[in-house]
């Protein structure tokens, strides 16, 4: 049986209890085995540390930039993460079997993009104290804040980041055709993040971080919603 197929439901089965389900199989698949988390998390680290390497040893540039070089980190190290979120359904035939078995689109979409969700978040939450320890930064806004723009952040990236990802694995480069798809799409959300992340580094003199989140509350409406009706499509194709 498929790790996918393993979800499947009778008809009649909620929509909660089936995503709850699919959250449950790729959150489980990624505690036995580790090695994407593991993976995930050395890139990003070692993304950071190339960072510090490369502006030297001027830590008022570091910390100005830390934002940047912290997001510019999840944003590279989620493609690893994404690729693999597929790649199991993919090598297993699943989704060829979705045709055939009664799992609503719908589930798989919101149960994957919720697994990659957590996965991105958990990583953002370990990469934080490890960038403000490199670029010297603060939390002037504290760690509230800083939560709930990582949150914001990595639910932007994980709706569009699963959606192209079912679309990127059915192709023979999917390792350079999700980021091509992902990152021009990711643009706004990335500068939302990277900017509203600043203002908790560095204070918010002029109210303005409100204005970013916002961005990011939009960003995460629209493209959820978007992912959520187009990926039944994906998964027809």
């Amino acid at each position: 049986m498929t790790p996918l197929a393993a979800t499947a439901e009778p008809r009649g089965v909620s929509l909660p209890v089936a995503v709850f389900n699919v959250i449950r199989k790729d959150l489980l698949i990624e505690w036995r085995g580790r090695a994407r988390i593991n993976a995930t998390l050395f890139f990003a680290v070692m993304t950071l540390l190339l960072f510090s390497f490369a502006v030297g040893p001027d830590t008022t540039i570091l910390a100005r930039n830390a934002s940047g070089y912290l997001w510019l980190a999840i944003m590279l190290a989620s493609v690893l993460s994404l690729g693999e979120s597929f790649r199991i359904e993919n090598e297993n035939g699943a989704l060829e079997g979705l045709r055939l078995i009664p799992v609503d689109p719908r589930a798989i979409f919101l149960g994957k993009a919720i697994a990659n969700f957590l996965v991105l978040f958990g990583l953002g939450v370990l990469l934080i104290p490890v960038a403000i320890a490199l670029y010297g930064a603060k939390l002037d806004a504290g760690v509230g804040w800083a939560l709930l723009v990582l949150l914001l952040g990595c639910g932007a990236i994980s709706a569009p980041g699963t959606l192209y990802a079912a679309i990127a694995n059915q192709a023979r480069a999917r390792d350079v055709l999700l980021p091509l798809l992902l990152f021009p799409i990711l643009v706004p959300a990335l500068v939302g993040a990277v900017k509203a992340t600043q203002l908790v580094l560095q204070g918010d003199p002029m109210g303005q971080l409100s204005a970013w989140i916002t961005l990011l509350v939009a960003f995460n409406v629209i493209y959820w919603f978007l992912c959520l009706v187009l990926f039944g499509r994906v998964v027809e194709e």
